[in-house]
C-alpha cells in the first residue's frame, strides 16, 4: 500500500483545490452522506504518515438569502476511524501470501445552523475524511486511471474508482482502492512522521532499542508514520542491518545510521516521485544484492501482529547476534 511518500504527494495533489466547491459526487463507495458533499467547499488537505485528511466547510454559496442553511453532512462522526492505533494501520490487507510480482504492484456533529463567521476559519464546523489507501490506492487529478494490461480473466477494465469529486472550476479528484472514514479532526503526530520537520529523533531512537527484532519497531506506526515495507527493506539494507536482529543488541551508531537512512530514502523518493522518476531498489523484490549475492526471502511479523515479506542479504546484513549464539532464534 502506499507508503508516507506517495501519500505526501496525494496530499500535492489535492492542495490545489483547496478553497473550491464540490459540483458534483461520483464513485463506487457506499460510505454514508458522501453525496452529501456536493456544494461543500474543500477547506484543508493534510498528510499524516499513510493517512490524507480533507476537511470539508459550507460554501457561501450554500446559505440562501433568508439565512436557512442548505442540507448539512449528517453522517456518524466515526471518532474511532481517526484514532485508529498507530500500530496496526495498513493492516487491513495481508499481502504475505502474494508473489513479489503481485507484492510490488499492490471513515457527529451536524454543522452550525448560522452563517459562517470568523470562527469557521478556524475549522470549527468543518467535516474531515480520512482515506486510507489499499494495495494500488492512489489519487488522480483531473484524469481517470486507465488499465495498461489485461486482467486475469483477459478483460481491458479501467480501474473503478471509489470517489470522484467534480469541482465548481471543471477540475476533479479521483480516489481509487481507499477506505474513507468521517472523523471530527485530523489525527496529525509529526513527531513520527518521517517527512515532517518536527519528526523526533530521540522518541524513534528510543524505540529502536526495544528488545525486539528491529523489522517489527520500523513498521509500528505509532513511531515511524508512513515508513512502509518498501522502506523498511530498503533501508535495513543501506545500514547494513539483518531484519531479525535485536534493536536492543545494536550499536548505538547503527541505530543512528539507519534513522538516517530512514529519513533520507524516504526525503530522496518523495523528490522523485515528484519529478516523475521512478524508484531503483537494492534489495527489495530483488534476486542479488548490488554486490552480486543472493537475496533471502521471509515473511516476519509479531506473533500476534501483522506479518509482511522481507528481503536481505545474508553476506551483507549477518544477524546480531550471530544465529550459532542465539539457538531459540529462527533459522533465517
Amino acid at each position: 500500500m502506499p507508503e508516507g511518500p506517495s501519500v505526501k504527494r496525494f496530499q500535492l495533489l489535492t492542495a490545489p483545490f483547496v478553497g473550491q466547491v464540490v459540483a458534483k459526487v461520483g464513485g463506487s463507495s457506499r460510505q454514508r452522506n458522501l453525496k452529501d458533499l456536493k456544494a461543500m467547499r474543500l477547506q484543508d488537505s493534510q498528510a499524516s504518515g499513510k493517512n490524507l485528511f480533507l476537511a470539508f466547510g459550507a460554501s457561501l454559496e450554500a446559505w440562501t438569502v433568508g439565512g436557512s442553511p442548505s442540507p448539512t453532512i449528517r453522517g456518524k462522526a466515526d471518532n474511532g476511524a481517526c484514532s485508529l492505533s498507530l500500530a496496526q494501520e495498513g493492516q487491513e490487507e495481508d499481502v504475505s501470501q502474494l508473489s513479489p510480482k503481485e507484492h510490488s504492484m499492490q471513515r457527529k456533529q451536524e454543522t452550525e445552523r448560522s452563517v459562517p463567521d470568523a470562527s469557521d476559519a478556524a475549522g470549527d464546523t468543518w467535516k474531515w475524511l480520512r482515506f486510507h489507501f489499499g494495495l494500488f490506492g492512489s489519487i488522480r487529478a483531473n484524469e481517470f486511471s486507465r488499465a495498461n494490461k489485461a486482467n486475469k480473466r483477459g478483460d481491458w477494465k479501467d480501474p473503478v474508482p471509489r470517489l470522484v469529486l467534480h469541482f465548481n472550476s471543471g477540475g476533479f479528484l479521483v480516489f481509487y482502492n481507499c477506505q474513507i472514514h468521517w472523523c471530527t479532526s485530523p489525527a496529525v503526530e509529526p513527531a513520527s512522521d518521517i517527512l515532517s520537520p518536527e519528526f523526533h529523533r530521540g522518541q524513534a531512537l528510543a524505540a529502536l532499542r526495544q528488545p525486539m527484532p528491529i523489522c517489527y519497531t520500523l513498521l509500528d506506526q505509532r513511531y515511524f508514520s508512513g515508513l512502509g515495507n518498501i522502506i523498511k527493506n530498503e533501508i535495513l539494507y543501506l545500514a547494513r542491518i539483518h531484519p531479525l536482529s535485536q534493536g536492543s543488541l545494536l550499536t548505538l551508531s547503527d541505530l543512528e545510521s539507519l534513522l538516517d537512512h530512514a529519513v533520507q530514502f524516504s526525503t530522496d523518493w518523495l523528490h522523485k516521485k515528484l519529478a516523475g522518476k521512478g524508484l531503483h531498489y537494492q534489495i527489495y523484490l530483488k534476486e542479488k544484492c548490488p554486490l552480486g549475492h543472493e537475496v533471502m526471502q521471509g515473511i516476519f511479523g509479531p506473533q500476534d501482529g501483522f506479518k509482511r515479506l522481507s528481503w536481505w542479504c545474508a553476506q551483507c546484513q549477518p544477524r546480531v547476534p550471530p544465529e550459532g549464539n542465539d539457538p531459540k532464534s529462527l533459522k533465517h
